[in-house]
């Protein structure tokens, strides 16, 4: 059937075409020109700064497989981060994380798990009380997307680890929060074997166990530097 169409429509245009003759007496047919491209709008204008964590707009979760059933979901409650941010250079913009260990938070979880999970064999939190990151290149991969590598330190173990992070945007304040605001969004993944964590993690070839692989992802909001106040009305 494909091999037809083109055939079918060559007759066609034949049959649809003026004369010769008529072909040199016709008007030349015009082009139009393609439509330019709309300018895109102008970003607004974010100063740039230093930026604390709005706690109360944030979350930290992270996903590990469950003998292959499930992803299994947990958070940590307390965290804290510092962002110097600066939009038009985003390479000149720097992150610190901080995560409290013992603020594990899980969905319904047996009596003592979370006890178990904080202990020894998993996150030692009364040896190792911090969890932090710190960024040590951040790089655009898009218009509002980009990558930020730091290193983690977990377990009293650190290695380097990718942030794939979404600019959400923001804004330079207003009256009802008179402060520069920023949004994004970040994925990453990493091994907890790698960070001494290896507790659980299923012999090669099967999913009998608690998953290697921990999926990171976050929500954050950050303040920044106030609103620059309206000039004062000039005295009569």
């Amino acid at each position: 059937m494909k091999s037809i169409l083109p055939v079918a429509a060559l007759l066609a245009l034949a049959a649809c075409s003026p004369a010769p003759a008529e072909k040199n007496a016709a008007t030349p047919p015009v082009v139009a020109a393609p439509p330019a491209t709309a300018p895109k709008p102008p970003r607004a204008d974010i100063p740039a700064g230093d930026y604390t964590l709005d706690k109360s707009h944030a979350s930290l979760v992270f996903r590990v497989s469950h003998l292959g059933f499930s992803r299994y979901t947990a958070a940590f409650a307390d965290f804290d981060a510092k962002l110097r941010f600066d939009q038009n250079n985003p390479s000149a913009s720097s992150l610190e994380a901080t995560v409290d260990p013992k603020s594990l938070t899980l969905p319904h979880p047996p009596a003592g798990f979370v006890q178990q999970l904080t202990g020894p064999q998993w996150l030692n939190a009364a040896t190792y009380p911090a969890i932090t990151f710190k960024s040590t290149k951040i790089e655009t991969t898009g218009p509002d997307t980009g990558k930020v590598t730091g290193d983690l330190t977990l377990h009293g173990v650190t290695k380097p680890v990718v942030l794939d992070v979404t600019y959400n945007g923001g804004y330079a304040g207003h009256a009802m929060d008179p402060h520069a605001r920023v949004g994004f969004s970040a994925k990453g993944a990493f091994k907890r074997s790698d960070f001494g964590v290896a507790f659980g993690v299923p012999a090669p070839g099967t999913t009998m166990g608690v998953g290697d692989e921990v999926e990171v992802t976050i929500e954050a909001e950050f303040s920044g530097p106030p609103l620059a106040t309206a000039p004062a009305a000039a005295k009569p």
